[in-house]
């Protein structure tokens, strides 16, 4: 008989979160492995991919929150996300591992309430569990120094499990929509529209050239959103920026496939999953030097050392021109870091996780 696990991807109400792509990725990842355990997962049943598997699916309701679903059933619960909302207690015989994505809320000027509201939370989930997986040494180091801030048990693994993409079997992507700006040379960026995304600083690099902006987000923050527009304004560069909302990923694959490079000048990133897709594709990738961006792009990819208008631009146009000095060899070299990020070595990491703590 296999032992019995469940595996938390509620993120998945959230389809075109980043989260989210990490909780298809897994399934995916465990659908094609030969498994050693039996999976049932919990999340909106409508945003769960069909399996090979004979996985089971509860599907999420928000007033489970209240009225705890029963889990004596399983042996481990796996929660894909510390801020989860549902699983924070387990019974005595119960394994619990916690994915930790990010301790975000102690560094980006978040009210003093917020900032206490998020370290209950991370600690409901975190208290008890067994194992914690950090998605990058950047998080794990981030965490070991803000351990005193937390309660954990004394035996508690602490382990980095990078999160492994699905990328696009197909090469050539066309698009229905016409873009004006499409054979113009344009930076790309995807992410949130929000103040630690920093995308404001992007402006730099299209200022005084022929290049353009196109800015993929999924949602926004509506104060960085109106300072954002009115900085494009007073630059005067409204015809050179454009700003796309909630882009299917096959139309997200035929920009980055278009685009001339790919920059994410992000002040605060857990893992970053836009720079590896850009990899992916064999475009040039233009990071902060901080968080775990370094550990993502490795010396690959070119870094913004500060943000200032001359430093980046330089750091942009030297670049660029090494990338186009060996553009076949250079492209080849990022897509194979790319693959070193992918969904089927991540699920196997996961489960010889749970082997470790069940065994």
């Amino acid at each position: 008989m296999k032992k019995n696990i469940l595996i938390d991807v509620e993120r998945l109400k959230y389809p075109r979160s980043g989260i989210a792509n990490v909780c298809v990725s897994l399934i995916k990842g465990l659908d094609e492995k030969l498994c050693h355990f039996s999976y049932t997962f919990y999340g909106p049943e409508k945003n769960i991919p069909s399996t090979q598997s004979d996985f089971k699916i509860i599907n999420w309701k928000f007033w489970q929150k209240k009225i705890k679903i029963n889990t004596s059933s399983f042996l481990l619960i796996h929660v894909t996300h510390q801020l989860s909302d549902y699983f924070h207690s387990k019974k005595a015989n119960q394994k619990k591992v916690v994915t930790l994505h990010d301790l975000n809320f102690l560094h980006d000027n978040s009210s003093e309430r917020k900032v206490e509201k998020s370290k209950r939370l991370v600690q409901k989930n975190i208290g008890n569990a067994d194992s914690i997986v950090c998605i990058s040494e950047f998080v794990k180091n981030d965490f070991l120094k803000n351990k005193h801030l937390f309660s954990l048990k004394n035996d508690v693994k602490i382990d980095v499990i990078y999160n492994g993409l699905i990328f696009p079997e197909n090469e050539n992507f066309s698009s229905e929509k016409k873009y004006d700006f499409i054979d113009r040379k344009f930076i790309l960026n995807i992410g949130v529209l929000f103040p630690k995304k920093n995308q404001e600083v992007l402006l730099n690099l299209i200022t005084g050239n022929e290049r353009e902006l196109v800015l993929i987000t999924s949602s926004a923050k509506s104060d960085y959103k109106e300072k954002f527009l009115e900085k494009v304004k007073s630059l005067g560069l409204e015809k050179k920026v454009h700003i796309l909302e909630n882009v299917e990923n096959s139309e997200k694959y035929f920009l980055l496939q278009h685009c001339e490079s790919y920059c994410h000048p992000s002040l605060a990133e857990g893992f970053g999953i836009p720079p590896v897709e850009a990899m992916h594709f064999g475009k040039p990738v233009f990071l902060s030097n901080l968080t775990s961006l370094p550990e993502i792009g490795g010396d690959l990819a070119f870094y913004f050392n500060d943000f200032s208008p001359e430093s980046m631009r330089k750091v942009y146009n030297e670049g660029i021109e090494k990338f186009n000095s060996d553009q076949e060899n250079y492209a080849a070299k990022l897509k194979e870091r790319a693959a070193k990020f992918n969904y089927k070595s991540m699920a196997e990491s996961y489960e010889n996780l749970y082997k470790s703590l069940l065994d």
